[in-house]
């Protein structure tokens, strides 16, 4: 029963349009309106939102599908978005906050590191931003010609934290 709601789900995700969300929100609205406390339903209903423009509503949906218990990749994805729409929305510090727990909790998360360095760079740290983004590059990268420099890198990230305030 419940994989055959996920399986809808991934139809109409596939389906959508990312120009004109309004027709996929609806069939997704129709899909949470059957199972409300569905994490999974919540997560793809909120991304929905934000796809199309409405971060607002999407906060809230993302908020209620953690709550709910996502875990694994749609978890991570989850928190990456949430606090991608908290960034948009203004909201740095509780972007800020939700990504360091995110990567805590996912470390090997090359997304979830690229992402905070925007919401770094959004909230004024520009300093922070190019040090997580160089740590990003020495950490994640697989590139023969970078392995000579990567310490390099490590230590320029060191120093524009340091620089910066930040530790870690």
């Amino acid at each position: 029963m419940v994989q055959d709601v996920y399986d809808h789900l991934d139809r109409l995700l596939a389906e959508r349009d990312r120009d004109d969300m309004a027709p996929t929100i609806a069939a997704l609205r129709e899909v949470f309106e059957q199972h409300p406390s569905d994490a999974r339903v919540l997560y793809e209903l909120a991304g929905a939102y934000d796809t199309g423009g409405q971060e607002e509503e999407a906060a809230g949906l993302y908020r209620r599908a953690l709550d709910s218990g996502l875990s694994g990749d749609i978890r991570r994805r989850c928190l990456l978005q949430y606090g991608s729409t908290l960034r948009n929305l203004g909201r740095f510090e509780e972007s800020l906050a939700l990504f360091a727990s995110a990567r805590r909790e996912f470390p090997e998360s090359a997304s979830l590191a690229a992402f905070e360095a925007i919401s770094l760079h959004a909230a004024g740290d520009a300093d922070a931003a190019v040090g997580a983004l160089l740590d990003v590059v020495a950490e994640f990268v697989d590139a023969p010609e970078l392995e000579r420099y990567k310490p390099a890198l490590r230590g320029n990230a060191a120093y524009l934290r340091e620089r910066d305030g930040r530790t870690a």
